[in-house]
């Protein structure tokens, strides 16, 4: 397909728009812009003509201007509300200092379409490849309340920094790199992303969205916004609910009802455990023997647990760490007098079991010696001396409700 056939004759170019959902309300909340050519027999992607680095990026803006401008227009005639998402890499952004975008969008809000429904999507390339200049750009632009998104957020990992300056309106997530990882490693950067979003106040939006897996990950995840051939594929018509495929309001309730019996079951190993406990607890002395508790708790998480200790309110260790090898218990004294405190919420899970003398679950973290990912659940003894039972892995694997 030659460039010069797409340049010159416009008319035969025209934009589809593929939906994007709304975790909050289940509807339309959004078009992505995606450009079609007739080529003289079917109406045909323009993706190979804009991810083509040897057409010039003035071609391109020729192109996409003339998307918008149909784009606009069509939002505007059938009163459509929802916000537009519109492609652009930094060589289309810089061409005239972006002084075409902008200019074109001022007169359309002129006609009443409103600045902050356009959404102007970057990838996480652009903004490593020239960011002084890109940041600069996007920053002039959010001030007449345009909205910025990131797209293939994750693609690399050390552009945190990067976003986290930007400040964007959305975090937009290809789901296709969730097999570019490993399980862990991919949990480790959607949790990133999520805490980066949180902080700055950014949507995350899940795109590429291709079966009810996907589309339960993007929700189980934050997700704001879900877009994706397994939802709707691109129309040429605004408005159109005829390429809906899925009722996203059932798939919700779906996973509404998955999770809460996940949670329900996890809160009853919590009640089962602290059962336990309850029935142990007459046999706790004092610190001087506390080996002797410890031993006889082991029996009772035999099945759950592979390590266990006490530690006084300080975070002091005042017990060996009791290690299970195989089938048996191993008591290490070299842990006894090791200090605690320094973990992360420590000190205020401390502080919650002491005044509602309940046990604490953690959520799931990597294990500092072995690597693997365990769950501690710990018990107040007294109100100065606690608990600690590691949850080995193999336990938590088996029982889906304690993997989230």
């Amino acid at each position: 397909m030659d460039p010069l056939d797409i340049v010159g004759d416009l008319d035969r170019v025209k934009p589809a728009y593929q939906p994007i959902f709304s975790a909050i309300t289940h509807t339309i909340a959004g078009y992505e812009v995606l450009g079609r050519f007739y080529n003289g027999e079917e109406w045909i992607s323009l993706g190979d003509f804009f991810h083509d680095l040897e057409v010039p990026a003035e071609f391109k803006v020729e192109v996409d201007q003339h998307l918008l401008h149909i784009a606009i227009r069509e939002m505007l005639a059938t009163d459509q509300t929802s916000f537009l998402c519109i492609n652009r890499n930094a060589k289309q952004l810089l061409v005239n200092d972006g002084e075409d975008l902008l200019q074109a969008l001022l007169l359309f809000e002129k006609e009443g379409f409103a600045m902050n429904r356009i959404v102007i999507e970057v990838t996480e390339e652009d903004i490593d490849e020239d960011f002084e200049n890109i940041n600069h750009l996007l920053l002039y632009y959010k001030t007449y309340g345009i909205q910025i998104a990131i797209d293939h957020v994750g693609a690399k990992s050390a552009n945190i920094d990067r976003i986290r300056q930007l400040e964007p309106h959305m975090l937009k997530i290809d789901t296709r790199i969730i097999g570019s990882y490993k399980e862990e490693g991919f949990q480790d950067i959607m949790y990133s992303l999520a805490m980066l979003a949180h902080r700055i106040g950014a949507a995350l939006l899940f795109e590429n969205i291709e079966d009810d897996f996907l589309e339960y990950f993007a929700w189980k995840n934050g997700g704001r916004y879900y877009q994706g051939f397994y939802l709707a594929k691109p129309a040429f018509e605004l408005g159109s609910t005829e390429t809906v495929n899925v009722n996203i309001s059932e798939k919700v309730s779906e996973y509404i009802q998955r999770e809460k019996s996940l949670i329900e079951e996890r809160l009853g190993y919590i009640l089962s455990w602290e059962e336990k406990l309850k029935q142990l607890l007459p046999q706790w002395k004092d610190p001087e023997n506390v080996d002797g508790f410890i031993e006889v708790v082991t029996s009772n998480f035999n099945q759950e647990s592979f390590r266990m200790y006490v530690c006084d309110s300080n975070g002091q260790q005042v017990s060996a760490n009791f290690r299970k090898q195989t089938t048996s218990w191993q008591i290490e004294t070299d842990r006894k007098g090791s200090n605690w405190a320094f973990r992360p919420y420590f000190l205020e899970n401390m502080m919650q079991m002491k005044i509602w003398k309940k046990g604490i679950l953690s959520d799931i973290y990597s294990d500092i010696e072995t690597r693997e990912l365990i769950r501690t659940f710990s018990y107040p003894l007294s109100s100065s001396y606690y608990l600690f039972i590691d949850i080995q892995y193999t336990f938590i694997y088996e029982n889906e409700c304690l993997l989230i």
